[in-house]
């Protein structure tokens, strides 16, 4: 059975399955499995009796057809019993997966009398005496809402807010384990863009920073201008800047394994909706050599109709020698090729033309823009969005850690300096000595990686003069402020 998709945990399944009680039948499921394309992760005697073996085998599939083709060839075998088939993605799901804990105990009625009435009472008058207060006496100081019209729900386009909702009870997960922070889905049922602003800045007096996620472009970008401009606690859009941030990071150290330096590198973006714009628009800042923004219009140049506003710009500040062609075409001779949009746009052969010790990240999910294993017979250095590949470039890598810098520091708005730092922030942790073709970041599991973009984030914060300018700054004039225009998320 041929299965071009890689099996993964995220289409986990449990078969409860009943098979007689000789010392072939185990080994003949496990065989089954492996021969459907799937990979075997557990198996568990669970009951038992003189005829029979009750087993819960517990696989990796590559999709949900896939699935049902396990399960299908496992029925197909004598004497086997598939009683019952679980999701394990599902079952994690089941009713939800965050909740509130309070952290005081309300144990007797003295703790009752200040935790709520009559208290509680002097607090909101010294709140009322002085806003700034909030940020100390209430969970304003550790608070972010991840906010969402489901517009752009990963990789799968307009779902609308309630479908939305398990991504971001997983950011709030995420920004939890790794950042210690407390954060909160906001999904809103409207997606007009002054609606979405005047709601954002209703609620923003309970929250020491906004999470703006799963925005469709280019309306993403005018949201967040907007709540920039009229709220005093920072706005980060992670589709846009916690992409850039990790893909800077993960660059920087792959550059280091091949031997080049930024500022003589051509570099392919496919994909210039939030993520792609916010990539290329810190790579312009950080003085690449030159960049190449293909879409669904094509190579973007100059004299090209039809563009929006977003792409108008890259059109005039990207593409030095103004290509016209094709993605195949754009990628010949390129030392470097970054995709944050669709799979299997590209083949192995592709990236045989790129130059030599290309890179290649292959971002979209949950299958990239090209086979990695394909790859890796052509490039130097290939990294992907998945966690079952190596060299995973994962927003997780950033944002926690840049929240947790900018609540610490009380910092008012998220910065370019801020996007920098924690980038080199993530990009040392992995360590000069200890980087190769299979390690340019860090795990998302590594314990020093939110500490160090926090302290990195939170010194930005507090003194911006102290990180160090990007290499070949284009200027103001020539290039806007990218927390304001750019764009991000595979």
């Amino acid at each position: 059975m041929a299965i071009t998709r890689l099996p993964s945990a995220g289409f986990s399944i449990t078969i409860r399955i009943a098979v007689p009680a000789d010392a072939s039948s185990i080994g003949r499921l496990t065989t089954s499995v492996g021969e459907a394309g799937a990979i075997v992760t557990a198996l568990d005697v669970v009951d038992s009796d003189p005829t029979h073996v009750i087993v819960d085998l517990t696989c990796d599939t590559a999709d949900t057809g896939h699935a049902d083709q396990v399960v299908d060839a496992l029925t197909a075998l004598d004497g086997v019993d598939v009683r019952k088939v679980s999701d394990r993605t599902f079952l994690l799901h089941l009713g939800g997966k965050i909740e509130v804990h309070s952290k005081v105990s309300l144990r007797t009625r003295d703790e009752l009398s200040r935790a709520y009435t009559p208290g509680v009472a002097r607090v909101c008058m010294a709140i009322a005496e002085n806003p700034a207060d909030a940020r100390r006496l209430t969970i304003k100081r550790n608070t972010v809402a991840v906010v969402s019209d489901g517009s752009a729900v990963l990789g799968l386009g307009n779902l609308g807010p309630a479908a939305s909702l398990p991504v971001m009870e997983g950011k709030a997960a995420l920004f939890k384990r790794f950042g210690g922070v407390d954060a909160w889905p906001v999904v809103l049922d409207t997606q007009d863009t002054d609606e979405i602003v005047q709601i954002v800045k209703a609620i923003a007096p309970a929250y020491g920073g906004i999470n703006l996620e799963d925005i469709a472009a280019p309306r993403c970008f005018e949201i967040e201008a907007r709540l920039r401009e009229a709220l005093d606690i920072p706005v980060f859009h992670d589709d846009q800047h916690g992409t850039a941030i990790c893909v800077l990071a993960a660059l920087t150290n792959a550059l280091r394994v091949v031997g080049k330096q930024l500022a003589d590198v051509r570099v392919v973006v496919s994909g210039a909706g939030a993520a792609g714009t916010a990539i290329m628009k810190l790579l312009l800042r950080q003085g690449v050599g030159d960049i190449i923004a293909y879409d669904r219009q094509g190579a973007l140049h100059r004299g090209q109709s039809g563009l929006n506003p977003a792409w108008q710009w890259l059109a005039e500040n990207t593409n030095r020698d103004n290509y016209s062609g094709d993605l195949p075409g754009a990628v010949r001779d390129a030392d470097v090729f970054i995709g944050v949009s669709a799979p299997n746009l590209l083949t192995g052969d592709d990236i045989a033309t790129m130059a030599k010790d290309a890179i290649v990240f292959a971002l979209a999910n949950p299958d990239p823009e090209v086979d990695p294993r394909e790859a890796r017979k052509h490039a130097a250095v290939v990294a992907t969005g998945r966690s079952d590949q190596p060299n995973q470039i994962n927003n997780v890598l950033a944002f926690p850690g840049v929240f947790r810098g900018m609540l610490d520091a009380h910092a008012e708005e998220f910065t370019e300096e801020m996007a920098i730092a924690a980038a080199r922030a993530i990009a040392d942790v992995v360590g000069e000595d200890k980087i190769n073709p299979t390690v340019i970041v860090p795990s998302v599991f590594d314990s020093r990686v939110a500490p160090a973009v926090a302290a990195a984030v939170r010194a930005a914060a507090q003194n911006p003069a102290s990180t160090p300018p990007p290499a070949a700054d284009p200027g103001p004039a020539d290039l806007p402020e990218i927390a304001a225009n750019a764009s991000a998320t595979p």
